[in-house]
């Protein structure tokens, strides 16, 4: 098991990006890497709430850890401190034991630059997960959540 650390930023104020992190059409658009897409099954934006999301690839050759080309996981809000942070505890749904058991991602938001420092991290990440793909992943869900939020700002 391991932890990462990915901070990144957003020209926005912490309040919109924290909607951002609680609004299930949003997830659906900014925490999915490139060649992806995404649903969401279930989302109850509270402390204690579930959710279940569900990522595809788009390439044929893909395979997901959780059928064919996709990757499931669900979880629980398990802390939502309004416009600072957002604690999920996250499991992928495999019946691979070496992608099983939950890890935490903690999201904190910062000011910082007129806009909101976000910094993700992962812990407890499974072995199994390569680093480099969880960062990576990490970045362009960033970036998207970036764009997503500073064109709302902007409208």
């Amino acid at each position: 098991m391991y932890s990462t650390r990915i901070t990144g930023h957003v020209r926005a104020s912490r309040a919109a990006v924290y909607r951002a992190l609680l609004d299930p059409d949003a997830i659906a658009g900014w925490r999915v890497p490139a060649g992806m897409t995404s649903r969401v099954h279930e989302f109850e934006a509270r402390e204690g709430g579930a959710f279940r999301v569900s990522l595809t690839y788009d390439a044929p050759d893909a395979t997901g850890k959780t059928s064919g080309h996709t990757d499931t996981y669900h979880g629980r809000f398990r802390t939502l401190v309004p416009d600072e942070r957002v604690v999920e505890e996250i499991e992928f749904e495999t019946t691979d034991p070496a992608f099983g058991g939950a890890m935490t991602m903690t999201t904190t938001l910062v000011d910082a630059d007129g806009g909101t420092d976000v910094t993700i991290v992962h812990e407890g990440v499974s072995d199994a997960v390569s680093p480099a793909d969880n960062e990576t992943g990490t970045r362009m869900a960033l970036a998207n959540l970036a764009r997503l939020v500073e064109a709302r700002s902007a409208a």
